[in-house]
């Protein structure tokens, strides 16, 4: 998601400093912030619940760290300003990890990485994806991610429109209000594989410049909170070790996210 609103870095970045870094390390509980809204990641079932492959993961990291997982949902535009508040200890939901966010959070090692892709409708005439074939379209992104700074810095011939969650960005593609809209590939495969999502299908080349959708997506957690920063390396080091990690990825997903 992959993103970070720009402006709000600068005006963050104080909190942080007032906040501290806090370590859990003593503690028997990690308190973890996530989006909710994400599918097949993390959203929320029928009967409330927090579910998804970050979920399931989390789980099993904490078991591994000997702590209890308490979660956390927080809106996305203000997930790291909560983090830096105190408000959990650490982020699981589908954040990559880039210079930017890195200058105001640490990260974990990646636990996924996949890349972004372009979706239309079905019957679109539109094949060529390049910045100067989509000037003068509009392309959807949910805002205040990695997907919103590209198009803003490379599509910016183009009406970038930018929605509060992938679902809105989704419903306005299938009713025909934007030409486009651009996520990462797993978001949008799993949403196509729903009814409301069967409108729709992938145009163009996946996009994985580092410079833009980062290092693969990792647990952020306070600057200076080192030791819970590598007890989550050694938790996502040991479930990929014992299998653990593939039979969560396998319950979600027909091929690897690694």
């Amino acid at each position: 998601m992959t993103g970070f609103n720009r402006i709000a870095i600068a005006a963050i970045t104080t909190l942080g400093v007032i906040a501290g870094a806090s370590s859990v390390a003593a503690q028997d509980v990690v308190r973890i912030g996530t989006e909710g809204a994400y599918p097949p990641f993390n959203f929320t079932d029928s009967d409330g619940n927090l579910v998804g492959f970050e979920i399931d993961l989390a789980v099993a990291l904490c078991e591994e760290m000997d702590v209890t997982c308490e979660f956390v949902a927080q809106d996305w535009d203000g997930i790291i300003p909560a983090l830096l508040a105190n408000r959990y200890d650490a982020i699981m939901a589908s954040m990559s990890i880039t210079e930017e966010r890195m200058e105001i959070v640490d990260f974990s090692d990646k636990y996924y990485q996949t890349p972004a892709r372009f979706a239309v409708r079905d019957g679109s005439d539109i094949t060529d994806t390049s910045p100067e074939a989509l000037a003068g379209m509009t392309i959807g992104a949910q805002s205040a991610t990695i997907h919103a700074n590209f198009l803003e810095d490379v599509y910016s011939e183009s009406d970038i429109r930018l929605y509060p969650t992938q679902d809105e960005a989704n419903l306005d593609l299938a009713a025909g209000r934007i030409d486009l809209i651009l996520a990462d590939s797993i978001v949008l495969y799993e949403w196509m594989e729903t009814d409301d999502g069967s409108c729709c299908t992938f145009v163009g080349d996946a996009y994985n410049d580092p410079a833009y959708f980062g290092f693969g997506v990792g647990a952020a957690v306070r600057q200076g909170d080192d030791e819970l920063r590598e007890r989550f390396n050694a938790a996502i080091a040991a479930v990929i070790e014992n299998g653990t990690y593939q039979e969560i990825s396998e319950k979600y997903f027909p091929f690897s996210v690694y």
